[in-house]
């Protein structure tokens, strides 16, 4: 296995090093700190531009903190996040200030999981829109307007919904206003928190491709945070699974979905429905709960529920490293292991 830690950077977009976000815990009336949440705990992640990076684990495992830690909506408490700005080139957005961040900012957007109530609803579909380009100041006046009006059109909504309120919206809809906010600025990089869990099915598929046909128009970049692994798979590049606060596997999509080298990416795949019953596998039952971001396990943090741990598993934690071209992995074991992928063959 090749412990080369560093991808290719000519063509990347967004690299993250070490990146650790703990909250802290008090108790007593002093409020005296006893302990933190570590809930991202040494991630090492890197987004290609133009690509579409999936990331995927159970619910609480780190992936919204990470993507916000890497806005610097949250300040990390320990790591490197680098990003290729295009007027000010590859810097690194955790050793900023607030304002040394504020001219990166537009270049970084987010679009948030639920549509109602990421929308201030006292605000115009206009005003929320447009709010972006008047603090940067962009646009005012009637260039503000056509500018909102054009970003409405891109994302499938009339130009004379400027006028009305977030309430009088679907969620669909709603979310096409989110993702109109976010373009408003021509970022580089979008974070989709995941952005179609709150929809009905058919609106998911119709937000999955607008998404879509906008990278391909305005040459976006996506991290893309989710849960639904038939989501992920549709819309991503590459695949980086999450586990407790660490990342446990990174490949592309078909690399990581039909070939896992992680047991808990195989437990994760043995899980995706499949509409074909003759390839529908064993399921997977993991034994004990998931580990406490707040009281986390020595050694590999999956240890205590993986069928093939050894005593180095519990002992050693390990480091996310290269098993083969682009498939990167934090496995002790990973190379003698034959895992099932979501065809529902065993490989044992």
């Amino acid at each position: 296995m090749s412990t080369r830690a560093e991808p290719n950077r000519d063509d990347l977009l967004l690299e993250v090093k070490g990146l650790k976000k703990h909250f802290p815990i008090r108790r007593g009336v002093l409020r005296k700190e006893v302990g933190s949440v570590r809930a991202v705990d040494g991630v090492n992640l890197f987004v290609r531009k133009g690509d579409t990076v999936g990331l995927v684990g159970e619910s609480g495992c780190g992936k919204t903190t990470t993507g916000r830690t890497i806005l610097r909506l949250l300040d990390p408490t320990e790591g490197e996040i680098h990003f290729r700005d295009p007027n000010l080139g590859w810097i690194d957005l955790a050793q900023m200030t607030r304002a040394e961040l504020q001219p990166v900012r537009p270049n970084m957007q987010i679009i948030f999981q639920d549509p109602f109530s990421s929308l201030n609803p006292r605000m115009t579909v206009g005003r929320l829109v447009g709010e972006s380009l008047l603090i940067n100041n962009i646009a005012h006046g009637q260039e503000l307007q056509d500018r909102v009006a054009d970003l409405l059109r891109v994302v499938g909504l009339r130009p004379e919904y400027m006028s009305r309120y977030p309430h009088a919206f679907s969620g669909g809809q709603r979310q096409r206003i989110g993702i109109a906010r976010a373009l408003a600025l021509n970022p580089e990089l979008i974070i989709c928190d995941e952005p179609v869990s709150a929809l009905d099915v058919s609106i998911q598929a119709q937000v999955l491709n607008l998404l879509e046909d906008l990278q391909e128009r305005f040459d976006l970049t996506y991290l893309f945070i989710a849960h639904d692994l038939s989501v992920v798979e549709h819309i991503s590049d590459r695949v980086a699974v999450m586990y407790v606060g660490k990342l446990v596997e990174l490949a592309e999509t078909d690399d990581l979905y039909y070939d896992p080298k992680h047991p808990y990416t195989e437990a994760l795949m043995a899980a995706v429905p499949k509409p074909d019953p003759r390839k529908r596998g064993r399921p997977i039952k993991l034994p004990g709960e998931v580990a406490s971001p707040a009281n986390p396990p020595s050694g590999c943090y999956f240890h205590p529920r993986c069928r093939y741990a050894i005593d180095r598993c519990s002992a050693e934690e390990p480091a996310l490293a290269e098993l083969s071209p682009d498939h990167w992995v934090a496995c002790h074991r990973a190379g003698e292991l034959s895992l099932r992928g979501v065809t529902g063959t065993d490989g044992h």
